[in-house]
């Protein structure tokens, strides 16, 4: 990031230090000055010869040089503000930062399975409102790996841990139901995500767990598959999404199209609730799509990156540039004013 100072002190955009301030005012005043004197001056000046009659000079007009004098004033002006800017002594700066963090991976596992078709969220299903907060979950980290772990009977890797946010968010839009048969394999969505953080050598490693059932498939319990993440020592935060009691689910049917049956939510609690014991995570209840946005968020700011930035400017002097320019005008101006444009006495 390049800067630009004055005076030997660092300037951030707006900011003006004294010494520069009262060089550029000073001679701001001394431009003016100037500029009033030759206003003045070429309104008042009188003729260095009188003539009782000057009709025959007006007739004759202005010659070319004449008309082109006004470049002494212009050169003159314009070497003053050289010299005042080079008075200032501007600098360039580019500003070098070292960004350090300990580094977080996170896996986010995701419940397609068919009971997130529920419309206790309404006016969208648990699974169109967790994907919605999975994104914004995403725009809030920094320099973290994070990958996606869908799952219903079987699981799988969505998207592996990556830095890339703009790949990451376009996999959670594809996610939908269908992409996998039905059922709920919690324990084989655990295991899936712990195989790909167990050589991780983040200085932290997390799962975070939705789903609104439980486990009913899979060749792994959600215990078993907690142990194994403990022995990596990787963290699981729950989240169980859904309304107690009945909830609306919407089928197909076919003659009438679609339409909505009560069914229960059946979530073990109990079993997420040891999960996230036994890995020194958080179990969270998410009842609406309020709670689940704070849920998130309360995982978002318990889990934050340390960073730390460490930033050195490196200037390169730029006042013997508007110096040499500015004398180099003023040269120009005597010169030009006592040859091309000298006045006869």
């Amino acid at each position: 990031m390049d800067n630009i100072e004055f005076s030997g002190l660092s300037l951030n955009i707006f900011d003006i230090y004294i010494p520069a301030l009262i060089i550029f005012i000073v001679g701001g005043l001394l431009v003016l000055s100037m500029i009033a004197y030759y206003l003045r001056k070429k309104r008042f000046k009188s003729a260095t010869i009188k003539y009782s009659d000057i009709r025959i000079v007006k007739q004759a007009g202005r010659t070319k040089k004449q008309k082109l004098r006004f470049i002494l004033t212009v050169l003159r002006l314009t070497a003053v503000i050289l010299l005042i800017v080079a008075f200032a002594r501007p600098r360039s700066g580019t500003e070098y930062q070292e960004v350090t963090s300990e580094g977080i991976d996170v896996m986010l596992l995701l419940d397609v399975s068919s009971s997130m078709q529920g419309e206790d969220f309404k006016p969208n299903n648990r699974l169109y409102v967790a994907k919605e907060e999975i994104k914004n979950f995403i725009n809030k980290r920094l320099n973290d790996r994070i990958g996606l772990v869908v799952f219903a009977r079987y699981a799988y890797t969505q998207c592996p841990l990556t830095t890339d946010y703009g790949v990451l968010l376009n996999f959670v839009d594809q996610v939908d139901f269908g992409l996998v048969e039905d059922g709920t394999a919690i324990g084989m969505a655990i295991a899936t995500a712990v195989n790909r953080l167990r050589e991780s050598e983040s200085e932290s490693k997390i799962i975070v767990l939705l789903t609104d059932g439980d486990n009913n498939a899979g060749e792994i319990d959600p215990i078993t598959a907690a142990n194994l993440a403990a022995a990596f020592d990787i963290k699981i935060y729950t989240i169980a999404v859904g309304k107690k009691g009945n909830v609306m689910f919407p089928y197909q049917d076919p003659l009438f199209g679609k339409r909505y049956v009560y069914q229960p939510t059946k979530i073990d609690e109990k079993s997420l609730k040891e999960i996230a014991a036994k890995t020194n995570g958080e179990y969270y209840r998410a009842r609406s799509g309020e709670e689940l946005e704070q849920i998130y968020g309360i995982i978002d700011k318990m889990e934050k990156t340390e960073i730390e930035v460490a930033s050195h400017i490196q200037y390169k002097e730029l006042f013997h540039y508007f110096g040499f320019l500015g004398m180099f005008l003023l040269i120009l101006e005597i010169i030009l004013a006592n040859t091309y444009f000298r006045k006869l006495p």
